[in-house]
């Protein structure tokens, strides 16, 4: 075991307790490291949580993050974590905006129904050929970037000749993903269901030039080296559940109840706490969003950026209902079209048109927005009476609401004109309204509820209620890296602080990456 250098209590100490924070924690204690992991709230986790939003109803839900597709398996080999991923037999389903009676159902295991309802839709048959042909277009990205990961990072020059394709290259590294949308499918509708994969938790237009709807898109789209989302079986406390685990019988010492006040370049970090302490690291991991640390290192007398760089872009909606909602598309099941990704009023040129209503300051009418029914594929986060009587959860996740239109609002109020606006545009493409079916609490309450960006600012100590805790970058360099840190896309400004979190280079969304980088970067720099 490595002992810690004098005057540092420890190898590594770790501010937040996320799951890339316990992925890295696990890791570094397997090696030998002392880590201790200081969590504010009761619990570790972050987004990857499974909550019961509802008193006196046993729904466990996803309430944040819900879906896994960027969490490699060597990860979960690395550590023991043990977590039933469920891959979902259908895709998507777009009902039409102009006409709810038809729409795109996208069957991953009967191409011919998929070409059926693309030609009931649209009129056109060769349109569902060439949306299959557009995403094997793309196996080749996801098949080479995929594995690098959790590499060293490539530089852009070598990652575009794994790639083999520089047209494919072009198209989604150098130029807005709207031209290659239009040259791809000649759909509004085919091209928006496409679009939204680099919208998620992202404010941009389809042709917006600094290319951040492109870097959201790669990261969507490579997943396990094919892109597939899966659903997590006991939902997405189940993953921090066995990643917190993993850590502790690694060795690893995990503090809750304990805010981080301040952090110096050096690895002095403060901690309020029951009993409060100061703590000293040989390295610092930061798990929390670059605003975020950059507030606490000023807090411990260290000059740093005061410019935000994170905004969210999103509002979610949980629901429990006591059924799945009547289409009007009567050729398609509701268990077949709530089963997969339900895409609402998010043609390409709704998005677009969405983007430019927000930015000019109005909440976007209709709100594009997809929504999910985890408990078709999971029942088991439902409670055995809940499952009797048929019923169902629904989450909705509404795009181009970045947290401008509700920063220094009043909560209630903006979080009551979002629900609104998603309820609105859900009803648009239902046979009836969505509130009929909702469950009702015991106190007689509707069992719905929206978070805002600003509420998970609040809960979750997210700047701006960013999921990726700031711009994504490409998964690759410009330039050779010169430092354990660099390579692994884990540096800061001051070599003793990593970043492990969803700021690292390859962060965002469920997936351990920015962890696992963190602490082989840590391993190198600390001789493990």
């Amino acid at each position: 075991m490595t002992a810690s250098s004098p005057g540092h209590t420890h190898d590594v100490v770790i501010v937040g307790g996320g799951h890339n924070a316990l992925v890295a924690a696990a890791y570094l204690a397997r090696a030998g490291a002392k880590v201790v992991v200081f969590e504010r709230l009761d619990h570790v986790g972050g987004a990857a949580v499974s909550e019961r939003p509802w008193r006196g109803i046993d729904a466990r839900l996803s309430r944040y993050s819900y879906l896994v597709s960027l969490l490699p398996r060597a990860i979960m080999r690395d550590l023991g974590v043990h977590v039933d991923l469920r891959r979902r037999r259908f895709s998507s389903y777009t009902p039409d905006p102009a006409d709810p009676s038809r729409g795109l159902l996208v069957d991953t295991a009967d191409a011919a129904a998929t070409a059926a309802s693309f030609e009931r839709t649209l009129g056109d048959p060769a349109e569902a050929e060439r949306f299959a042909a557009f995403g094997r277009r793309l196996g080749p990205l996801a098949a080479a970037v995929f594995p690098s990961m959790t590499e060293p990072l490539a530089t852009a020059s070598e990652m575009r000749a794994r790639v083999g394709d520089d047209a494919l290259w072009s198209d989604v590294v150098e130029r807005p993903l709207g031209s290659m949308l239009r040259a791809s499918l000649q759909s509004d509708l085919a091209r928006g269901v496409a679009l939204t994969d680099g919208l998620i938790g992202t404010f941009a237009a389809s042709d917006e030039p600094s290319l951040r709807q492109n870097r959201c898109f790669l990261y969507h789209v490579i997943g396990g080296g094919t892109g597939d989302w899966d659903v997590p079986v006991g939902g997405m406390g189940r993953v921090s559940a066995e990643l917190e685990r993993a850590a502790r019988e690694a060795g690893a010492e995990i503090r809750l109840d304990s805010l981080v006040t301040s952090v110096t370049p050096d690895g002095e970090v403060h901690v309020y706490s029951r009993i409060g302490e100061k703590v000293r690291g040989r390295l610092v991991l930061s798990g929390v969003g670059d605003d975020v640390l950059s507030h606490l290192l000023r807090e411990g007398g260290t000059a740093s950026p005061e410019e935000p760089s994170a905004e969210g872009a999103q509002v979610k909606v949980n629901m429990l209902l006591r059924r799945l909602p009547r289409l009007h598309d009567t050729a398609v099941r509701p268990e077949h079209a709530f089963a997969g990704t339900f895409h609402v009023n998010e043609t390409m040129t709704q998005l677009d048109a969405a983007h430019a209503s927000a930015t000019a300051g109005s909440v976007p009418d209709p709100l594009p927005a997809e929504i999910y029914c985890h408990s078709l594929t999971d029942p088991s986060i439902l409670g055995e009476d809940l499952r009797a009587a048929g019923a169902q959860t629904l989450t909705l996740f509404g795009l181009q609401v970045p947290h401008r239109l509700v920063a220094g609002r009043d909560r209630v109020a903006a979080r009551g004109e979002l629900l609104a606006a998603a309820q609105r545009s859900l009803d648009s493409v239902l046979a009836e309204p969505i509130a009929e079916v909702v469950w009702e609490a015991p106190d007689g309450s509707p069992c719905i509820e929206a978070r805002t960006t600003a509420d998970l600012e609040d809960s979750l100590g997210m700047a701006a209620g960013d999921i990726f805790h700031g711009p994504l970058s490409w998964p690759w360099l410009d330039e050779p890296a010169t430092t354990p840190a660099e390579r692994w896309g884990v540096a800061t400004e001051h070599p003793r602080i990593l970043v492990c979190g969803s700021s690292a280079r390859r962060g965002g969304a469920v997936s351990g990456i920015g962890g696992h980088n963190a602490a082989h970067a840590a391993m190198e720099l600390l001789g493990l």
